[in-house]
């Protein structure tokens, strides 16, 4: 049986080759000129090149990373394990976190910070567990279920009562009061809150980011001795390492071929139009392209009940975070950083009040005075990516609405401000090193990687939208009320980040349906 892949970002190449592995044909579909998705890497001017999307690898696991034996396929990292340092207001020394160790934070928080990180690292092994399981009926109806049910029960069990009571606690809670009762630092506070929010559309103080907390944490679970890691080459290496071993497996890639609409028939989706007129007909397609633009601009809401249809209508997709790249003619020199640490993960985020208050103007459609910054200077660890001498410096900023309000434009270039004159109290003279600069709104990365939003996560990851509800009831098993249409993107379980792990999960899925339906017959 033939399977068509839409979008060849990282889920969909995982998602094709497992599916190849499995004895299948398989054709991926991506709209652009390269594969990639958010995962590539771009020319920002002449000679210098950043990662475009997603700037680190945080959340891939060492289990696909040997199954797709990436590496052979020319995966490379120019660095793995990186620290994080959140940087001082003051010009203090820049509290760092490596592993469970962090310094700068004092005694006391150093001794709670390593008895939280164990007991995080078990919660989001539970989570990590989740992660990897196609999500299960809770009618329980075949023995694969019951299994994933119990392994899953078990897991929650080996932990103990008294951490099954914490997990319990925390689990809806906000990652302001989580943090305030462990720790006493507010930068350390600070960095963790940062990890809560990045990527979420909350501050702090919101019910539910200690959820998109044990998220992050259990991506690093996972990812084992990686850590927080940057492929050398940029994000865009590790893409082409997925096409390659995709190919390898008798996937057919085919680059330039946007997806006008999913073939119906029989009420059964057969295939696809490209917007070249070309059709190509299919037992199943799979879907890599968020659930709105899935459902609504690709099949179509005629296809559809119609109380599914509000369902994805009324999925929360608006991003919060912004993008912004600069090309240097210099190494940049952060206050309280030591040369030794720029290669790092730089945070600016040094309390959750800092946190909160720039999460708030984005309630009113409005840009922070003063945004929190994940910071990467990924020319520290490959000079390749620049001219030799000169770097290239990435940054996420936080929180920045898609609906900039009633002047855009004003709203674009009082963001673009405020975000230099946060990085230039932390990195005097970083404007006169600057050669090239590029900001990316929500809704330019919307239309640069054609998803709904510019999420990263296609939509808000929260409890309302995990696990046995994501994106929503009826779709939440990759499979999705039209037969023959399943979906393998961010918007599907368990969420974003550079993983690959929603691909291998819709792989299975798929498999596993086929088997069952040729056991029938």
């Amino acid at each position: 049986m033939r399977h068509i892949v839409i979008g060849g970002g990282h889920n969909g190449l995982v998602c094709a080759t497992y599916l190849a592995r499995g004895g299948a044909e398989v054709v991926v579909l991506e709209a652009g000129d390269r594969v990639g998705g958010a995962a590539v890497t771009s020319e920002l001017c002449p000679g210098f090149r950043v990662s475009a999307g997603a700037h680190l690898l945080s959340a891939l696991p060492q289990r696909l990373l040997l199954e797709l034996d990436l590496q052979r396929h020319g995966l490379r990292l120019a660095a793995q394990a990186l620290r994080t340092c959140n940087l001082s207001d003051s010009g203090a020394p820049a509290l760092t976190i490596s592993g469970a160790t962090v310094h700068g934070a004092g005694d006391k928080d150093a001794a709670a910070f390593a008895d939280f990180c164990r007991r995080m690292s078990r919660f989001a092994g539970v989570m990590d567990t989740l992660s990897q399981t196609v999500p299960f009926r809770l009618s329980l109806s075949t023995w694969r279920e019951r299994l994933d049910a119990l392994r899953i029960a078990w897991k929650i069990r080996a932990l103990g009562s008294a951490p099954m009571r914490e997990l319990l606690r925390i689990g809806a809670m906000n990652a302001y009061d989580l943090l305030s009762e462990n720790f006493e630092s507010p930068r350390l506070q600070g960095a963790l809150g940062l990890d809560a929010t990045l990527g979420a559309e909350y501050g702090p103080r919101s019910p539910g980011t200690v959820l998109t907390l044990l998220h992050r944490w259990a991506g690093r679970v996972r990812a084992g001795a990686l850590g927080i890691a940057q492929p050398a080459g940029g994000m865009g290496s590790v893409s082409e390492a997925l096409a390659s071993a995709a190919r390898a497996a008798g996937v057919q890639v085919r680059t330039n071929a946007p997806v006008e609409a999913i073939l119906v028939e029989n009420d059964r989706a057969c295939g696809v139009r490209l917007q070249s007129g070309e059709t190509l007909q299919s037992g199943s397609v799979i879907s890599s392209a968020d659930p709105k633009t899935t459902f609504l601009k690709l099949l179509g809401a005629r296809h559809l009940d119609a109380d599914f249809v509000r369902r994805i209508d009324h999925l929360r997709v608006r991003g919060l975070v912004a993008k912004m790249h600069l090309a240097l003619d210099g190494a940049p020199s952060f206050r309280g950083l030591d040369p030794a640490q720029l290669g790092g993960r730089l945070l600016v985020s040094p309390d959750l009040d800092y946190l909160e208050l720039a999460f708030n103007p984005s309630k009113y459609r409005d840009v922070p005075e003063q945004p929190a910054l994940e910071i990467t200077v990924p020319t520290i660890r490959d000079p390749t990516l620049a001219p030799a001498g000169k770097h290239v410096m990435s940054i996420n900023v936080m929180f920045v609405p898609y609906d900039l309000g009633a002047d855009p434009a004003a709203a674009r270039d009082r963001l673009f401000q405020n975000m230099l004159a946060t990085l230039q109290r932390h990195c005097p003279g970083i404007r006169e090193r600057i050669v090239f600069a590029e900001l990316l709104t929500p809704s330019d990365l919307e239309r640069r990687f054609r998803a709904a939003g510019g999420h990263w996560h296609h939509c808000a990851l929260s409890l309302d939208q995990f696990f046995f509800t994501r994106p929503v009831p009826g779709a939440a098993r990759y499979l999705t009320p039209m037969p023959g249409l399943a979906l393998c993107g961010a918007g599907s379980h368990p969420g974003g980040d550079v993983s690959g792990i929603a691909g291998r999960n819709a792989a299975l899925a798929v498999l596993r349906q086929e088997s069952e339906h040729a056991g029938r017959h």
